[in-house]
């Protein structure tokens, strides 16, 4: 702690940054208050966007057999070909003053293929992978929104702790310290006038 001068201006300096921290902690005790909140809630938006992907592979396993047929095609053939991501677009949004990336959607590459060469099932099975990806899009999306949150939330925590286990206290025991020393310092002078009066007295 750095050392402090023990005069007036230094008190009310000290009673004005002590005014200054107890008007600016319960602000930041709402904003921590808000991020866990909301961090709760996205969470549970991931856990629930996570459930929705494993179902949705879940769905997929009766296609295994039929994607089978795809190690008969040629490289330039494979189904994975035929989906690619060109962009994925988010929005920035803005939570308790936190930039967070939004979702938006999923560009795809235009791919044509000829209906004579590949199976009938290749066109669900597109749409199906498309589907996938986005869902996995907006699952990466979601769990950079809670990192970017949670980032926040312990920064505020720290803040919050600082506030109010250091800046405050320290403050309030630095007015303490200074009002006893004017205080001592006030009575020394009254009693050095008392006895100067005297002195004065017994001269005269």
């Amino acid at each position: 702690m750095a050392k402090i001068r023990l005069t007036k201006n230094e008190l009310k300096k000290q009673k004005d940054e002590l005014k200054r921290f107890k008007r600016y902690l319960p602000t930041l005790q709402l904003k921590k208050q808000q991020l866990q909140m909301v961090i709760r809630r996205i969470e549970r938006e991931l856990k629930q966007l996570i459930t929705e992907e494993k179902q949705f592979r879940s769905d997929l396993e009766h296609w295994i057999a039929v994607f089978g047929e795809q190690r008969t095609f040629s490289s330039d053939m494979r189904l994975e070909q035929l989906v690619r991501i060109t962009d994925v677009k988010r929005e920035e949004g803005n939570i308790a003053g936190v930039a967070i990336p939004v979702f938006k959607s999923v560009q795809f590459e235009e791919t044509a293929y000829d209906l004579h060469v590949y199976p009938l099932w290749v066109d669900r099975a597109v749409e199906m992978l498309k589907e996938l990806a986005e869902l996995n899009a907006r699952i990466e999306t979601v769990r950079r929104q809670v990192d970017l949150l949670k980032q926040e939330l312990r920064t505020t925590s720290q803040r919050v702790n600082l506030f109010e286990k250091v800046k405050i206290p320290e403050a309030e025991k630095n007015i303490r310290m200074i009002q006893i020393y004017l205080g001592d310092q006030q009575t020394a002078e009254v009693v050095r006038g008392k006895i100067s009066k005297k002195k004065i007295v017994r001269a005269s």
